[in-house]
């Protein structure tokens, strides 16, 4: 059974850095599609950062130049490095697996990160 397993978050202040980390099992990893994404309260989840089987990455535009996905297909581990943390970062972070061939979509159970000022 596939399973993502997030780890890393914690409680940081405002400029500082964080690195999640998602171990995934039972599933092909270097065939799938990796994100993370967040999801404040009272707010909808949203997309923070993909990286393709390729190793292509994409980022939203509340993130760039400060976070960082990366993905190691011997570890079968996707990272998120989160530098100059904000406040506004704070938020439940979960890891997502996309099989390219569009027939499975797995999440994590999610880790909190909380950003003091």
């Amino acid at each position: 059974q596939a399973q993502l397993v997030e780890s890393g978050g914690g409680l940081v202040q405002a400029g500082g850095s964080l690195r999640l980390s998602c171990a995934a099992s039972g599933m092909i990893f270097s065939m799938n599609n990796m994100g993370w994404y967040r999801q404040a309260p009272g707010k909808q989840r949203e997309l923070v950062a993909g990286i393709s089987i390729r190793g292509s990455t994409n980022y939203a535009d509340s993130v760039k130049g400060r976070f960082t996905i990366s993905r190691d297909n011997a570890k079968n581990t996707v990272y998120l490095q989160m530098n100059s943390l904000k406040p506004e970062d704070t938020a439940v972070y979960y890891c997502n697996a996309r099989s390219i061939w569009g027939n499975s979509d797995y999440w994590g159970q999610g880790t909190q990160v909380t950003v003091s000022s």
